[in-house]
């Protein structure tokens, strides 16, 4: 009879768990070879709008064992926008008016927020972080709040990029994605939303590329193609406020 002894479960665990964490890593990227689209940039990139979309439907459903030693990343599509001028205008201004502006700000983007299905994850003074697992409806939103917005007081600006990041503390992000929205927000104009990547047929169809500029990014360099996105001309924005009355009636 033979002494050998069954494998202990414990000691296979390693090699297991090791290519669940691979295949993890890799479903993303095999996703978007099927689809042909084409691949994020080293910058944090942008491909077209049905290239990113939900997690890999593995992702999230592993035994506790199996995640227990690492953090997955996800993929999101992320939007930045602020408020141009509104520490000059607080300072001229007043508090109470700043507050009334910031209000009429924040109500404006929530409202649009959950028309589309995307999450304000994160209020930044007088800017906002605004989430999504898939880049078009994170894209219309920004473009569509920036196009509303009544720049008579403030103008609002924005910057779009999608990704991977990791999640922190199960309310932030963390990665490159992150961060260029971040800086392509702080460099773009008043009343523009800037992006990389987003070839114009892949757009949804009331959303155009304006234009391309050069940017100055800090800590991520040169960026000589940065999209000005906008909205085309003549666009029929409905009054959001008509359609919450009717709602509440």
């Amino acid at each position: 009879m033979s002494n050998a002894r069954p494998p202990d479960p414990k000691e296979r665990q390693p090699s297991v768990h090791k290519g669940l964490v691979e295949r993890v890593r890799t479903t993303g990227q095999e996703m978007v070879n099927r689809t042909g689209a084409p691949l994020v940039e080293a910058g944090g990139g942008s491909a077209r709008s049905g290239a990113v979309g939900t997690a890999p439907p593995s992702r999230g459903i592993e035994s506790p064992r199996e995640i227990a030693e690492t953090i997955a990343l996800v993929d999101r599509a992320f939007a930045f926008v602020d408020l141009c001028g509104f520490t000059r205008f607080m300072a001229t201004n007043g508090e109470h008016a700043a507050i009334d502006t910031l209000t009429r700000f924040r109500s404006l983007t929530r409202d649009i927020a959950v028309r589309r299905g995307v999450l304000v994850a994160k209020w930044l003074g007088d800017g906002a972080m605004i989430v999504g697992v898939e880049v078009g409806p994170t894209l219309a939103t920004a473009a569509e709040l920036i196009g509303r917005y009544d720049g008579s007081t403030l103008a609002l600006r924005g910057g779009f990029a999608h990704g991977q990041a990791l999640i922190m503390d199960g309310d932030d992000y963390i990665g490159r994605p992150t961060n260029l929205a971040s800086r392509l927000c702080h460099a773009a104009h008043p009343e523009e939303l800037l992006a990389v990547g987003y070839p114009a047929a892949a757009l949804p169809t009331w959303i155009k590329v304006l234009g391309v500029r050069s940017v100055t990014l800090p800590g991520l360099g040169r960026i000589r193609g940065a999209q000005r996105l906008g909205l085309v001309p003549d666009l029929d924005l409905p009054d959001l406020s008509v359609h919450n009355s009717l709602r509440n009636d």
